[in-house]
């Protein structure tokens, strides 16, 4: 994995997490160690995201 992207909530945020083509997850303090998840994982997580957004 090699093009991570930060979301676009965190601006110039070094404390953020970032997400990786094929899923993957990182920290961006420390970006060696990721994190691999499936694409119906990483979906799921969104959707769950999203869902509890709308309900605040």
């Amino acid at each position: 994995m090699t093009e991570w992207r930060k979301s676009s909530y965190t601006a110039n945020s070094a404390e953020c997490v970032e997400v990786g083509p094929g899923v993957g997850i990182r920290d961006s303090k420390d970006p060696g160690p990721h994190m691999e998840i499936g694409p119906s994982a990483w979906s799921a997580f969104l959707s769950a995201t999203k869902a509890d957004k709308l309900a605040r």
